[in-house]
């Protein structure tokens, strides 16, 4: 089959429409963070760096670490940016641009997401680590695709009934980390967690500002649900939605946050930009 103009967009030099980017600018280990400006933070620790581009919020850059080609890329805020780059980056390695048809031999992607999150248990520390072992999403972006039942609809319903989950939102849908790509990085300085990915920042993680959000008693909900031990750790924006999409394409995704909040204790970190160095140097380090 071959994909037609308005479904793969090309531009004129051959890149992919929004990431600009050509299948031979990135490698197959990916980081990806939110702000454009942490790319500078993470490729600084290159040995050398091979590539910069940079189109809208998503910037690129690729470079050598200890041997090993790695490319990191923004992808600004929410699933829906995820949405653009995590199909964009897949199509780069598994579309044959040339001919616009899908290429026979498939190519995984190993995508480490580094970014910040608040914590909604009490026992979570600002500054301290966390991986997203499984994500419950409340973006609704895996039900825009084809899929079979992921193996957590027991955990799903649970949830449901517990929250008293409104039905004019869409259906919170749970996957887990890619158990391959986790164990380069689970060691006694990062905790597991069970990540809840928001579609927005006010509202949606009940805040208030001049807007009141609907079911306020949700967020102690989220906090005091349980299902066989398995508590929600941490709220933030893209996780679900990168492991949604891994999942479907065939590809390897895990998340790491650093808890800069705290919103039981009301405390926000002292030396954000700092912590999220460490977190940096940290992944950096197991993956080459």
């Amino acid at each position: 089959m071959q994909l037609r103009p308005a479904e793969l967009i090309i531009n004129d030099d051959g890149s992919i429409y929004h990431l600009n980017l050509l299948p031979e600018d990135i490698a197959t280990t990916i980081i990806t963070v939110g702000d454009p400006d942490r790319v500078h933070q993470v490729s600084n620790y290159f040995d050398r760096i091979e590539l910069k581009k940079g189109k809208r919020e998503f910037v690129t850059h690729t470079g050598i670490k200890n041997g090993k080609r790695i490319s990191v890329i923004s992808t600004g805020i929410g699933t829906d940016n995820i949405d653009i780059v995590l199909n964009e980056l897949d199509a780069l390695v598994n579309i044959d641009f040339s001919t616009r048809t899908l290429k026979s031999k498939h190519t995984p992607l190993n995508i480490i997401r580094i970014g910040t999150s608040g914590a909604i248990q009490p026992n979570i520390p600002v500054d301290s680590f966390l991986i997203s072992e499984y994500a419950i999403g409340f973006d609704g972006l895996l039900h825009f695709y084809e899929h079979k039942n992921l193996g957590y609809t027991n955990i799903e319903d649970a949830f449901i009934t517990y929250c008293d989950w409104n039905a004019n939102k869409a259906r919170p849908y749970i996957l887990k980390y890619a158990d391959n790509l986790a164990k380069l990085f689970i060691d006694n300085r990062i905790r597991l967690g069970f990540t809840a990915t928001n579609t927005g920042f006010y509202g949606p993680q009940y805040r208030q500002l001049r807007l009141k959000p609907s079911q306020m008693e949700l967020m102690q909900k989220l906090s005091s649900f349980s299902y066989q031990n398995l508590q929600i750790t941490n709220l933030e924006m893209e996780t679900s939605g990168i492991y949604a999409l891994a999942h479907l394409l065939g590809h390897h995704a895990v998340s790491l946050n650093c808890i800069l909040a705290n919103r039981e204790t009301g405390e926000f970190s002292k030396t954000p930009s700092e912590s999220v160095d460490e977190l940096i140097k940290f992944c950096l380090g197991r993956l080459s």
